[in-house]
């Protein structure tokens, strides 16, 4: 099996762009379509449906890019035991979270710590960041639940609070505290599904017997505070990513549990590298 064809072939999956991936490689685009013509023409098959400019993987290709996922990796590895990466003076991190300010304070005192080590965090909900970190597309990841899979190793990190939130002339803004049930018959904003935040909060209410007038369910955590600001809704967050603004009050929940660990998590087979090491060992400092 020709090694340059596999290579050409990983990268191109990763990109999702033949031109994108031979920019990375830094080979020519003809080049690099050549190599991944070769090696689905050595075993007749057909890894990639071309689609205009971009391209998607066939079946057959989602079950190879799992194996090379894994033999890419492990050349990382080996890469960044040889070339002296264990001090840290160079290399990358990549960091995948569910929570700005769960992750934060790690990339601070890494890059203090080790400055010439380069960084890249990618943000999503639960199931997107831990999916990138199983797919290999990021080295470590905070999360707000401690996935069950024995592939991870996971680390306790912090511990957070949900808080309701609302326009600061809202009926409820002089509120000290309110229980679930007084959000009966209210008009919610919350995360898309698959947020931890919206499974917890969603959780809490069945179990209070809450029922809401309606959900405005949005995407991103800049885009709920904008609803709520508008007046769509009471907003739901954890307490470490309301921060300060002017326009909003934040009011504490009373009566019910919801108090959810952080987790900082990465594959078990890759925990011994050095950039890995050193991103736990900083969380474990940080720790509460």
């Amino acid at each position: 099996m020709n090694y340059s064809q596999l290579r050409a072939f990983h990268r191109v999956a990763l990109e999702g762009s033949f031109t994108r991936a031979a920019r990375a490689l830094r080979v020519s685009q003809p080049t690099l379509s050549a190599q991944v013509k070769e090696l689905e023409e050595s075993y007749g098959v057909r890894l990639f449906d071309r689609r205009g400019r971009g391209v998607t993987l066939t079946q057959l290709g989602i079950s190879l890019q799992s194996i090379t996922n894994r033999l890419f990796s492990l050349e990382d590895e080996a890469e960044s035991l040889l070339s002296g990466a264990r001090d840290l003076t160079k290399g990358h991190l990549s960091v995948g979270s569910d929570s700005p300010p769960h992750v934060m304070p790690i990339l601070s005192s890494i890059k203090k710590n080790h400055p010439g080590l380069s960084l890249s965090l990618s943000m999503g909900n639960a199931d997107a960041v831990l999916r990138d970190l199983l797919d290999y597309r990021t080295d470590v990841a905070v999360l707000a639940s401690a996935p069950n899979d024995p592939r991870l190793h996971i680390l306790p990190y912090r511990k957070e609070k949900l808080i309701l939130f609302v326009p600061k002339d809202h009926e409820l803004a002089e509120k000290e505290a309110m229980t679930l049930s007084a959000l009966n018959g209210c008009d919610l904003v919350l995360r898309e599904r698959g947020s931890i935040t919206r499974v917890i909060f969603e959780d809490a209410m069945q179990q209070a017997h809450v029922t809401p007038s309606g959900i405005l369910e949005i995407q991103s955590r800049e885009a709920c505070r904008e609803a709520v600001a508008a007046g769509l809704g009471i907003g739901v967050v954890f307490e470490s990513e309301f921060g300060v603004d002017p326009d909003l009050v934040s009011i504490p929940i009373k009566g019910h549990d919801l108090e959810v660990g952080e987790y900082v998590v990465c594959l078990r087979d890759r925990k011994r590298l050095a950039n890995i090491q050193a991103f736990l060992s900083i969380a474990e400092e940080l720790a509460d």
